[in-house]
């Protein structure tokens, strides 16, 4: 896509000389349009704004107090979207982390008809001297939890130079979040709808072992990880709800309801009692569903998922099926340990595949899907 398509968003506290100075360069670069959002900076800041609103092709919009990095993006969006025709939508930093030339490269590489979410990467290897190591570890450490819960592997998950296309603007002004978590939950909510992210080397640029950042290392990293382990900890929780409830209506049902209705009646089965089994099933029924709606509304938060009530069922039967023959097998391998201390860890490593299946699989959905 050619830069004269495109509009670089930039949002902005508290800037320096650096912010007038990187907008000059991208007008002399070509960019059709460049939108400025000063998130509640002081007065003495409003000379830069000032400044960038007399140049042609920008525009500087102004939050009256501070509402957050997250916030100052949807405002962009929703500007860019109701006044402009541009065909492409790309976010930059204000702190002069993000070079025109890697600016330029991401809108070479939109691509209209794709919808897709660019993500400029910094090299966070150890053979990057410019990255303080706080700066890397937390990177790598977010890098990795973020892949293990939703599969994309995504180099620098805190980047603020990205790209996409217009066709996104509603998408993005959706996704949750006002401060900086909300980056990162672009990044979950991409994942989620599986939408592709791209990750595109830029050049890494920390000025002052990037003191001037205005990223709360506590505050906002407990934001940030809420949202990362969020999903799988809601998962344990609809589990846990489901199996209180199981377990609940198997005692009404077993020790009140059923023999108000029937006596026992044992089958050849091992001699199982038909009401103890009724009452399993029955509450294993209602258990389900409910587990199932609890993922689908309250875990994955999809509007609608086509199949995925089938897909459900086949789940749970491979699971039990899984568990139940491995269990068999490994007691038979190791006679001297209980059966209930070999479902324990069996159990755990197919509660934690089954987060991830239900993720990719049963509640799989597509960008498309949610419109």
């Amino acid at each position: 896509m050619n830069a004269k398509n495109c509009c670089v968003l930039i949002p902005s506290l508290s800037p320096d000389e650096r912010l007038p100075q990187y907008v000059s360069q991208l007008l002399e670069g070509g960019f059709g349009g460049v939108v400025v959002v000063d998130d509640g900076s002081a007065r003495e800041y409003q000379e830069f704004f000032d400044r960038i609103q007399t140049w042609d092709k920008c525009h500087v919009l102004h939050h009256e107090v501070n509402r957050g990095k997250g916030a100052a993006l949807k405002t962009g969006y929703a500007y860019i979207e109701k006044n402009t025709e541009f065909d492409g939508v790309i976010t930059a930093d204000s702190d002069g982390q993000h070079t025109v030339k890697d600016t330029l490269n991401l809108a070479s590489l939109l691509d209209e008809k794709e919808q897709c979410l660019l993500l400029g990467s910094r090299d966070f290897s150890r053979n990057s001297v410019q990255v303080p190591p706080k700066s890397r570890l937390g990177n790598r450490i977010t890098s990795v939890v973020f892949q293990l819960f939703y599969g994309p592997r995504l180099p620098d998950t805190q980047t603020g130079l990205r790209a996409f296309v217009r066709g996104l603007l509603p998408f993005m002004q959706e996704i949750g979040g006002d401060r900086f978590e909300y980056e990162m939950n672009v990044l979950i909510r991409c994942a989620v709808v599986k939408l592709p992210m791209k990750p595109i080397a830029i050049d890494t640029v920390y000025h002052d072992e990037n003191k001037g950042t205005h990223f709360h290392p506590i505050r906002d990293s407990w934001r940030i990880y809420k949202l990362l382990l969020g999903g799988f900890f809601k998962f344990m929780s609809a589990s846990v709800m489901a199996t209180v409830v199981d377990f609940a209506l198997f005692t009404l049902l077993n020790a009140w309801v059923l023999p108000m209705f029937m006596q026992p009646v044992y089958l050849n089965v091992l001699g199982s009692d038909l009401r103890v089994v009724a009452a399993t099933l029955g509450a294993r029924a209602v258990s389900a569903v409910l587990n199932f709606k609890l993922n689908e509304n309250f875990v994955f938060n999809l509007k609608k998922c086509r199949g995925a009530a089938g897909r459900y069922i086949i789940l749970c039967v491979l699971v039990a099926l899984v568990s139940g023959l491995t269990v068999g097998a490994l007691s038979a391998l190791l006679p001297t340990v209980s059966s209930t201390l070999i479902k324990i860890p069996v159990d755990v490593t197919l509660f934690l595949l089954n987060y991830r299946i239900q993720q990719d699989w049963v509640f799989k959905n597509r960008i498309q899907e949610e419109k």
